[in-house]
C-alpha cells in the first residue's frame, strides 16, 4: 500500500479527493449532531462484468488485444487496489445489517475528526 490508513489526509490532491473528504466530514458531523453512529464504505478500483470501459484493467485488456503499448505513469512506481464486484457486493451485503455502535475510546475532546481512523465502527 502506497499509504498507512492512519495518514492525514486533510489536502486533498484533486477535486475529486475532495469532494471523498468532505463527504466523510459531512456524514462525521451528522453523526456528531444527532448522535448516529455511521458506517462509510468506500471502493477502490471496481472490476467485473459490466465495468466501466475507461478503468484501467479495460485499457489494459484492449491494449494487449491489438498489440498497442500501455500507457504508465509515475516511472512506474504507481501503486493500486483492485476489488472484484462480487466483493463489493458481498461485502455491503454483510454490512448491510449490522448497526454501527460508537467507539468508546474516541473522545470528541482529543482533536478533529481526522485524528480518529474511525469514530464509529461496526462490530
Amino acid at each position: 500500500m502506497p499509504f498507512s490508513p492512519h495518514d492525514q489526509a486533510n489536502h486533498p490532491v484533486s477535486l475529486y479527493a475532495a469532494t471523498k473528504k468532505a463527504n466523510e466530514l459531512m456524514a462525521h458531523s451528522y453523526s456528531h449532531l444527532y448522535g448516529i453512529p455511521t458506517t462509510g464504505l468506500r471502493f477502490f478500483t471496481v472490476y467485473g462484468p459490466w465495468g466501466r470501459p475507461d478503468m484501467a484493467l479495460f485499457k489494459f485488456t484492449k491494449a494487449i488485444i491489438n498489440n498497442q503499448p500501455i500507457d504508465i505513469y509515475n516511472h512506474g512506481e504507481m501503486k493500486r487496489d483492485f476489488t472484484y464486484v462480487e466483493d463489493i457486493v458481498e461485502g455491503v451485503t454483510r454490512i448491510a445489517d449490522v448497526i454501527p455502535t460508537a467507539q468508546q475510546d474516541w473522545k470528541v475532546s482529543t482533536g478533529t475528526p481526522a485524528d480518529s481512523s474511525a469514530p464509529y465502527k461496526v462490530l
